[in-house]
């Protein structure tokens, strides 16, 4: 799991063990588990007289500011030097890229024809037109305002560069407010180009009284994640209903078609479609995705055709459902049994929310086009055309997708629909997967075992626990449930409750980052949040015939990731009161009171500032410690990706001679970790050289500055703290047109051979060479944690045994990585928290 960046602080009843990991198997994974070909990133050059992108240099040296760790400085350097590059698509591409979102973004909605009129009208008998049209414009107008008005023409706006989703909405709101729990934030993190803070302008009062209420009160913050936790849980729980539900709604075409095909044959051969659907998930979408955009286009395309053969060959005048009143008349004429209805009525707009979730792979036009375009055209003629079939043959609500069908096209249009059904699934399935990574990335969820399974497009991944969980999930729920109105019960709830967080979600990012004037931020919820709001008290009372389910699963999901980020909290803030002081480290000299031998040593750590103490018992346990020592620390920042040159940021820690430094990776929660632990370790020596490089540039500089001007005051102190050094300077910016740096006072050339003559540079980089020859060895820690004696019984119970029950049975630290055991170190420790 996160053993690798384990730093776990006890008490005085600490126990410690050393130990070196065996020599087994070599197998070369990174701390994900990821098994991907390596790929050697690309770093600018630094230029020389670049001075982009720092504040003027004059004032800094003069004044006594408050110090910027030369992390934060380093970020503002590469900020902006490399911005991403935003696809400009022609109309054709476009439309291209909306052709491919048929596959993957619409699955789940385009195969609701199959089951929504039938579990209608299970509640609602059909005894005039009126039932008839009633459902129909309650269909209508469904699919009109949420999937439409709401997600198509604002939450697809409500995007975090691009991609979409519950994290990346928390994400995006975690930018602008400091509302992570885990407090391993830092200024360095916002110079990062994906970053992108917009300045707030009209509404900036209300938009920082929010702020400061939501990073001041702790119940805030809590009942955010609290909510987001819970839309994710609602999203893992519809991964396991969507393949049930579209698999035996495809199947259940052939009862009345083949003779002797039952209940118990139908149960029987949605299992086994189920059980085929989740083996090739180790093969990856990619496989077999070429063929979803045509297939889901071919769907598609028949509803459109079998709506319009029904409408002009039984009754076209059902178009009257557009007039809103039949809704009325149908709540008036079947009361509580409508009220029932409304239940399986939402789930004509059962993946709605996938247009938001996979944003990250499209772009918003795309799936606007394809939306406004194909998708709801097609649906609607889809509907029209059964209820047109309906008004003849009211008898036929329990199949009537298949009865509405022409009889000579009855079994293409089965073999299509049942592919659209496992592409709906697939989707569902693949979405799943991609919210458990980002949940893993932001500290919600346990550290599981990650396969990426194409070597271009990083959103391809597959998790085998929760792909075998979901096929043993799925199995049970058809099972047991042996119908699809059962299984339709508990599916509305799974889909309302995520469309709600939703809801809620964009509302805050309405009034904290665009700061949406309050009229309009408030129609928002109004609107759309009462509509959520009727559907989901219809779901509600279907609670005893199968609702209960998406509450567990949701349930279980929100425990399970709410305790592992409770105790990863904990873990931190414990890791932060008991660093190592600087006053110690002075003490113990250069040498660090033991033999320091030449190589390098890794030390993993969840630390972005200060010295770990797990590295005080690896003084203690070893008879010596490696020449130049490297602190790394792996970082997920709310971003959804973090370019390759803006990855790495490094520091000094402790005075020149103890080699000692500070190295944060930083990644986003869509980045895929692949690098390989070789090409890992050489990018991280030549990002050093090049740290060692620009510390001794600004050195050269600021002591040419001090020769012009005896009289001033550098800020340059002999005193390392722990968390600020002298900043560095690198494609330094000069903010003022006024105060730009004169080129006669300051001559580059006179600079960079002063740089290249520093003999201290030359020795340390000459150092570093050594040590890097010498082998590099990583230091990792390997604990326990538990609660303090003093401690609550609740606590105790949440982190000694369920904490502690997660972090034993998901991935360890030493699996993660991709080096052989025999490089590596373990200091065994139990914690107090």
């Amino acid at each position: 799991m996160e053993d690798e960046d384990r730093i776990e602080e006890g008490s005085s009843n600490n126990s410690l063990s050393l130990r070196r990991v065996g020599t087994g198997s070599s197998d070369r994974r990174w701390v994900d588990g990821s098994e991907v070909d390596s790929e050697t990133p690309s770093f600018s050059d630094f230029r020389d007289g670049d001075y982009n992108n720092f504040g003027n240099l004059r004032r800094r040296l003069m004044k006594k500011p408050k110090r910027a760790d030369s992390l934060d400085v380093e970020a503002m350097e590469i900020a902006g030097a490399h911005g991403h590059n935003l696809k400009d698509l022609s109309l054709f591409g476009t439309i291209g890229i909306a052709f491919q979102t048929l596959g993957v973004v619409y699955g789940d909605m385009g195969t609701s024809p199959l089951y929504v009129f039938s579990d209608v009208f299970s509640k609602v008998p059909i005894r005039s037109e009126v039932d008839v049209l009633g459902a129909l414009s309650l269909v209508i107008y469904t699919i009109a305002v949420i999937p439409l008005a709401k997600y198509v023409f604002v939450v697809l706006k409500a995007n975090d560069n691009g991609e979409g989703g519950t994290f990346a909405l928390y994400s995006l709101i975690c930018r602008y407010a400091k509302v992570n729990k885990l407090p391993n934030q830092q200024p360095a993190d916002e110079q990062i180009s994906s970053f992108r803070l917009k300045l707030p302008t009209p509404e900036l009062e209300r938009a920082l009284s929010i702020k400061e209420a939501l990073e001041t009160k702790g119940y805030l913050k809590t009942l955010l994640l609290l909510l987001v936790l819970m839309g994710t849980s609602m999203i893992i729980g519809d991964g396991i209903l969507t393949p049930a539900m579209s698999v035996m709604s495809a199947m259940s075409g052939l009862q009345g078609e083949v003779e002797g095909f039952g209940t118990n044959a139908l149960v029987m051969s949605s299992i086994v479609i189920l059980v085929a659907l989740f083996s090739i998930q180790r093969f990856g979408t990619g496989k077999v995705g070429f063929l979803f955009a045509p297939v889901l286009a071919l769907w598609f395309f028949s509803l459109g055709s079998i709506g319009i053969y029904n409408l002009l060959k039984y009754d076209i005048t059902v178009i009257r459902a557009l007039n809103p009143y039949y809704i009325v008349l149908f709540f008036n004429k079947n009361s509580k049994q409508a009220w029932s209805a409304l239940g399986g009525c939402v789930l004509c707009i059962t993946g709605a929310e996938a247009m938001f979730a996979d944003l990250g792979h499209f772009s918003v036009r795309s799936i606007q086009m394809a939306f406004t375009c194909v998708v709801f055209p097609c649906l609607l003629l889809a509907y029209m055309g059964q209820a047109a079939y309906l008004t003849k043959h009211p008898d036929a609500s329990a199949r009537i997708f298949y009865d509405s069908v022409p009889e000579s096209l009855f079994w293409p249009v089965f073999v299509i629909a049942t592919l659209a059904a496992m592409i709906a699934s697939q989707a569902m399935i693949s979405a799943t997967f991609s919210c458990v990574k980002q949940a893993m990335a932001l500290g919600c969820f346990p550290r599981l075992k990650i396969i990426h399974t194409s070597k271009k497009r990083m959103g391809q991944i597959y998790i085998p626990v929760i792909n075998w969980f979901l096929m043993i999930m799925c199995i049970l729920v058809v099972s047991i449930f042996r119908s699809t109105t059962h299984i339709a019960n508990a599916y509305g709830i799974a889909e309302v409750g995520v469309m709600m967080v939703s809801t809620v979600l964009v509302t805050l990012v309405m009034l904290l980052i665009w700061q949406t004037n309050l009229f309009l931020a408030l129609c928002f919820p109004l609107i759309f949040g009462s509509v959520e709001t009727i559907y989901l008290l219809a779901v509600l009372t279907k609670i005893l015939e199968g609702g209960w389910v998406p509450l567990v699963f949701a349930t279980f999901f929100l425990t399970v990731m709410y305790i592992w980020n409770y105790g990863s909290v904990l873990k931190y803030q414990s890791e932060v009161r008991e660093r190592i002081s600087m006053d110690f480290m002075r003490e113990l000299g250069s040498t660090l009171g033991t033999i320091r031998i030449p190589g390098i040593g890794l030390l993993y750590n969840e630390l972005v500032q200060g010295i770990p103490s797990i590295f005080g018992q690896f003084l203690l346990t070893l008879p010596a410690i490696h020449s130049t020592i490297i602190f790394v620390c792996i970082k997920y920042v709310p971003v959804p990706v973090v370019p390759q040159e803006e990855r790495f940021l490094f520091r000094r820690v402790c005075p020149k001679d103890y080699h000692m430094f500070r190295c944060i990776a930083r990644y986003g929660y869509k980045d895929v970790r692949k690098e390989d632990s070789r090409v890992f370790e050489q990018l991280l020596i030549e990002s050093l050289e090049k740290f060692l490089r620009c510390e001794a540039l600004e050195d050269a500089l600021e002591s040419t500055l001090n020769d012009f001007d005896p009289d001033r005051v550098s800020v340059a102190s002999d005193t390392y703290t722990d968390d600020l050094t002298v900043p560095l300077i690198r494609r330094a910016k000069w903010s003022e047109p006024d105060q730009e740096l004169d080129t006669d006072v300051l001559p580059s050339s006179s600079l960079g051979s002063s740089v290249e003559e520093d003999p201290a540079l030359e020795y340390e980089l000459a150092a570093l060479r050594e040590a890097t020859d010498s082998g590099l060895t990583y230091l990792l820690a390997h604990g326990d944690v538990r609660a303090k004696k003093n401690s609550i019984f609740v606590k105790k119970l949440v982190i000694n045994y369920f904490y502690a029950f997660l972090r034993r049975n998901c991935r360890a630290g030493a699996a993660n990585l991709t080096v052989p055991h025999m490089n590596i170190l373990q200091a065994g420790m139990t914690y107090m928290v």
